[in-house]
């Protein structure tokens, strides 16, 4: 898991449904297009768009290998009704909505794909053309132009989901098991200024509260351009929201490591002795850093996805099928994320049939499809169009190491307030 510079900014949106706005405009047909575009007697065309540079330095790019590594088992096992998949790649978006429109569109138009997969763009700006032309897109729903389409399915669901519609409480009830109950525990949840860390101050928030957890304070005060010079302030409303002493969980929806080693840092040197928890440590390059090792020591991060750790058959898969196409390759959350979103894409195409089109594919997917793999948890379409799909998992960083505090689990959602 390489270091990147704002992986909290994806882990953080996935898991709180962060709010971002589609700037793309998309629309319009695309010339020629029919159901059975990028389909063979032998073959379907599938590519993806990530965002593998951008100015700040973020990038999903390993999620084209976790991709490719379940294509080419799939292939290696006689494809799916006998086509193979051809897997042209992905197209890079540079976290810009104009470029992910026009790399949607030409995986379309030009490179006449049958689907778009995987999708890993935390500002993707082609959700309205594939919409429009009725395109399959499979990945990360990382915002609301995900939600409420009939051809963009996120693997774990909508995570943008609106007031009244399905809210996750697996963060919290998975705590809950982990301290050994949530009755009489608090907890603090600690944001940024960002419309999108405020958005997971109201989830989240209701997640643990959900499990039982009392709510004694959510600050969004904290600027998200960059970690604040001094933490004081942040850290002493966190030590005395507990009736004038500090909560049992501090749970940190911030962007980026640098922030959380940080604030991590500054309450454990005002003497904090409670649980942390947050989106983004499960990141191996922390490790190769002895400060920032120790700031996290003993945090508990959420990934939704059964960690590496795992003993889990279907872990010990995906390292197989990674390191038969990428030797000693790191394995990465965003690896992770475009293996299983390529995954749950070859189910729904293995029970379409042979009749392969679009429109058939769509039909099979959006009329009760159900998915379960340990892996990722469960999948129901069209019901997660609208809502998360409730799982996840906790691992806890002792002694340097990883280890899985709580495998994948998967919780009933609770109607977002």
């Amino acid at each position: 898991m390489r270091r990147q510079a704002l992986i909290g900014l994806v882990m953080v949106a996935a898991l709180v449904g962060c709010a971002a706005e589609q700037k793309a405009g998309g629309g319009g047909a695309a010339p020629g297009a029919s159901g059975t575009e990028g389909v063979t007697a032998t073959t379907i065309k599938i590519g993806g768009v990530l965002t593998k540079t951008s100015a700040s330095g973020y990038s999903t790019k390993d999620a084209e290998i976790g991709a490719k590594a379940r294509f080419e088992r799939a292939n290696a096992q006689g494809g799916v009704n006998g086509r193979t998949i051809e897997f042209v790649g992905a197209e890079d978006d540079n976290q810009d909505a104009s470029k992910g429109d026009a790399a949607a569109k030409k995986l379309v138009q030009k490179d006449k794909v049958f689907a778009v997969v995987p999708v890993h763009a935390p500002n993707f700006g082609g959700a309205v053309f594939l919409e429009q032309n009725k395109v399959p897109w499979f990945g990360w729903a990382t915002g609301p132009q995900w939600c409420g389409t009939t051809t963009g399915f996120g693997y774990n669901g909508c995570l943008a989901p609106k007031p009244g519609a399905g809210s996750q409480t697996w963060w919290g009830n998975q705590f809950a098991e982990l301290v050994g109950g949530a009755q009489g525990k608090t907890v603090y949840v600690q944001t940024t200024d960002s419309s999108g860390s405020k958005y997971g101050g109201t989830t989240i928030s209701q997640s643990f509260q959900a499990a039982g957890f009392k709510l004694v304070g959510v600050n969004s005060g904290l600027p998200a351009a960059a970690p604040p010079p001094d933490w004081l302030p942040y850290v002493n409303k966190i030590m005395k929201s507990n009736g004038g002493k500090a909560p049992d969980v501090v749970v940190s929806i911030i962007a980026g490591t640098k922030f959380n080693t940080g604030l991590y840092s500054a309450l454990k040197k005002a003497g904090y002795k409670g649980m942390l928890t947050d989106a983004t440590s499960y990141d191996a390059a922390i490790l190769k850093d002895p400060a920032t090792a120790q700031a996290l020591e003993g945090v508990v991060a959420a990934p939704m996805f059964e960690p590496f750790e795992s003993t889990a058959p279907e872990v010990a898969q995906l390292k197989t099928d990674v390191e038969k196409v990428a030797p000693g390759t790191t394995l990465t959350q965003h690896l992770a994320i475009g293996y299983w979103a390529a995954d749950i894409f070859l189910k729904v195409l293995e029970k379409t049939g042979k009749d392969v089109t679009r429109e058939s594919f769509l039909r099979t997917a959006n009329s009760g499809f159900t998915y379960q793999n340990a892996g990722f948890g469960r999948i129901e379409y069209p019901k997660d169009h609208s809502e998360p799909n409730g799982c996840g998992a906790l691992v806890k960083l002792v002694d340097g190491a990883f280890q899985v505090a709580k495998n994948m689990k998967c919780f009933d959602n609770v109607p977002l307030k």
